[in-house]
């Protein structure tokens, strides 16, 4: 009997493996890099990956990022987990397996989630996870441009990246209701692949991810160290006269009277060991991975 693949850890100083882990991410995830977040400085020690290699390169990996869950008003310790995969040539050999049962093992019985390839739904019930739906939320709200127009913030900078950790550890969380604090590498890494929406800057302390498309604007995150008037902002967040909103995260705290606006079929997420609320919600797009 063979003897079960040795998994090696890979962390934030460990350079030599992190290029390995770069170069294996493409040959999985067509769309993803770890090279540009990794060169900004955001790779720390709440990410690590679970990696089988073969003469340096890595096969297959599940990867663990340390999450600060808000459930219902409440801050939980959790993971969420990403970049699970193995490189074409060597699926069919349990790899992935391997990968995910050392990951969930540093997990230590934590709750975990993860967001799903649609392709391998069938993969993470095996390993104690269930389906869960997210919802999407939308507003009518009709608005023209007005007032000083809300300057961009470029991650490239690291004084920004700076603010924006700090304004998501210490700041308000977007939603009580299923949301995250602390999040700023999971955004910039969406920024860095150029997944996200511009991150614009309302005041010093309130910051927000928004960009309109078509006559709608989309909010997918608001980082701020104290709550204020989003609905008297938006004018300085649209370039063109808007009919709609529609909001990455579940809205309560900033759009009350948003609505259901149907189940988020592109987000197909999945836990494990956590207990979520049956009411409608949506995790922060800009804190998933």
């Amino acid at each position: 009997m063979n003897a079960a693949p040795r998994v090696t850890e890979i962390g934030s100083h460990d350079i030599g493996l992190k290029a390995a882990f770069c170069d294996f991410v493409p040959q999985v995830f067509r769309r993803a890099d770890f090279r540009r977040w990794s060169d900004w400085g955001e790779w720390n020690d709440d990410y690590r990956a679970f990696a089988v290699l073969e003469e340096g390169r890595v096969v297959a990996n599940a990867a663990v990022m340390r999450m600060r869950l808000i459930l219902e008003g409440r801050e939980v310790q959790a993971f969420q987990l990403g970049a699970v995969g193995c490189v074409p040539t060597h699926r069919g050999r349990g790899l992935s397996r391997v990968v995910m049962d050392a990951a969930l093992d540093a997990c230590a019985g934590a709750p975990v989630l993860l967001f799903a390839n649609p392709n391998v739904r069938q993969f993470y019930p095996r390993f104690g996870f269930q389906p869960w739906t997210q919802t999407l939320f939308a507003a009518a709200h009709e608005a023209t441009p007005s007032g000083p127009p809300a300057p961009r913030i470029d991650l490239e900078d690291a004084a920004a990246r700076a603010g924006l950790a700090a304004l998501s550890s210490e700041g308000l969380p977007v939603t009580e209701r299923f949301g995250a604090r602390g999040h700023s590498t999971a955004a910039s890494w969406h920024v860095a692949n150029g997944f996200a929406r511009p991150l614009r800057r309302l005041e010093d302390d309130a910051w927000v991810s928004a960009g309109v498309e078509g006559d709608t604007l989309y909010i997918d995150d608001v980082f701020t160290r104290r709550a204020f008037d989003l609905r008297a902002c938006v004018p300085r967040l649209i370039d063109r006269p808007i009919r709609s909103i529609r909001f990455g995260f579940t809205p309560e705290r900033w759009w009350p009277d948003a609505t259901v606006a149907g189940e988020d079929t592109k987000a197909d997420l999945f836990v494990r060991q956590l207990p979520l609320s049956r009411e409608p919600h949506g995790f922060p797009v800009l804190a998933r991975t």
